[in-house]
């Protein structure tokens, strides 16, 4: 009976891990529809839109299959395989990214292309320190891992 007690408390998301895999979203929704005013409804306008609320999904999947080994900071709780993680080393940043693009599109502001610039390259330089510090703890098994995956 304990055994089946921990898997479901190590199963269930931690608040910190919720928020951040829920708030996001909800305040992203929020914007684009205080923003719907803010310009003429162009295809690129509507394809935006549609790239956004696609990332946004994809994103709180990938947030939900990583459970309580999301962190600020690179750490090694456990090595997630699956789902999403199962093709993509990097699922939240990529649909994040892919969120923020269409976004940016979307509210039709230029200005906002500068921070999608700078969080990009900020990014890139997270995900390198997580894999070295997965590569550190797991090893081949990541090693192997990192080899049939993209990005």
């Amino acid at each position: 009976m304990s055994q089946l007690n921990s898997e479901t408390s190590e199963s269930r998301m931690n608040a910190g891990a919720a928020f951040v895999t829920f708030v996001p979203p909800i305040a992203i929704t929020i914007l684009m529809i205080a923003a719907a005013h803010i310009a003429p409804w162009t295809p690129l306008r509507i394809a935006a839109g549609g790239m956004t609320v696609v990332g946004l999904a994809i994103l709180t999947l990938a947030r939900l299959q990583l459970g309580n080994s999301f962190s600020i900071t690179p750490q090694a709780r456990r090595l997630v395989t699956h789902g999403l993680y199962s093709r993509i080393r990097h699922p939240v940043y990529v649909f994040g990214w892919f969120a923020l693009s269409g976004l940016v599109l979307y509210l039709n502001q230029p200005v906002f292309l500068l921070l999608l610039i700078l969080i990009v390259p900020v990014q890139v330089v997270r995900a390198r320190a997580e894999e070295r510090v997965l590569e550190q703890r797991f090893g081949e098994e990541y090693t192997a891992y990192r080899a049939g995956t993209w990005l």
